[in-house]
């Protein structure tokens, strides 16, 4: 019992580790030629399925804190104040110290705990007996690499090709992956998909709550800070999600699918079952 304490603790100490060097190195990010892709919420996805809940909430706490110091001492960027309380005071006074908190902290707290729960789910439908869901399960993944490619497509090549041929290709590379997802239902292979949609959950997750949170509550100074008009923002933040933060999430469910099937040989998944057991074992060593 005490070992496997031990080794949950140097694990949380090396994901946490992998964040802080992702956050303070190019290391955090994958070129995919019109985009840097970002992966720093990888290690802190990874953390929750492997150690829990609670341990992943630890670890995205240190990446919104990497974040905090990293857009408080560099400040990159014109928006770097929606992440950085001590900026955001200039910017909005006493209430944007909260707001910033609110962006930087919330949303990456959310990404250790949501890919988790998403991760039981999947795999609770696609180890059932419900046919439906499976087919729903496949069909969305399917959906989402033909959004990410097309946008991918559109965005690289958009002098050359055509935006009916971005689609075609789109719908291709999707419908290769529904037939491959079929075929692994088959062969009741396909439990992994579970470690993908975790990854896609992760980082949709950190996107959608840090770009609604800035429109919520920076709104007008986003605006001014980005050079566009404040009816603007709203396009510019679905233009952010609709390729960045789809392109990331397809990302982040290969790594995270890759990664982790890697570590299961190592150490399994974390589940409720696997606590309850230790939970069991402390209680009856006790009363032994």
């Amino acid at each position: 019992m005490k070992n496997e304490k031990t080794y949950e603790l140097v694990l949380t100490a090396l994901f946490t580790a992998i964040i802080v060097i992702m956050a303070f190195t190019p290391l955090g990010y994958i070129p995919l030629v019109v985009i840097n892709a970002t992966i720093i919420h990888i290690p802190v996805i990874l953390g929750a399925l492997f150690l829990g809940p609670k341990k992943g909430a630890f670890l995205g706490f240190v990446f919104g804190l990497t974040s905090l110091i990293n857009n408080t001492f560099k400040a990159a960027t014109a928006s770097a104040f929606v992440f950085s309380p001590v900026l955001a005071y200039n910017v909005a006074g006493v209430s944007g110290i909260f707001k910033s908190l609110y962006i930087c902290f919330v949303p990456r707290i959310l990404v250790g705990v949501v890919p988790y729960f998403v991760w039981l789910l999947i795999r609770r439908i696609v180890k059932g007996e419900n046919k439906a869901g499976k087919v729903i399960v496949d069909l969305i993944a399917s959906v989402i690499l033909f959004v990410s490619v097309r946008a991918f497509l559109m965005r690289l090549l958009s002098e050359t090709l055509s935006t009916v041929l971005c689609t075609v290709i789109g719908l291709v590379v999707g419908a290769a992956l529904m037939a491959v997802l079929t075929a692994g239902g088959m062969k009741k292979a396909s439990a992994n998909i579970a470690l993908s949609y975790a990854g896609l959950a992760g980082a949709f997750t950190n996107t959608l709550f840090v770009m609604s949170g800035i429109y919520i509550l920076y709104k007008d100074a986003y605006a001014e800070a980005m050079g566009v008009a404040g009816e603007a923002v709203l396009d510019v933040i679905m233009g952010v999600v609709a390729f960045n933060g789809v392109v990331e999430a397809v990302v982040a469910a290969i790594i995270v699918t890759g990664i982790g099937l890697a570590l299961t040989r190592v150490k399994p998944l974390y589940t409720g079952k696997e606590q309850a057991a230790k939970d069991a074992a402390v209680l009856a060593a006790r009363k032994a």
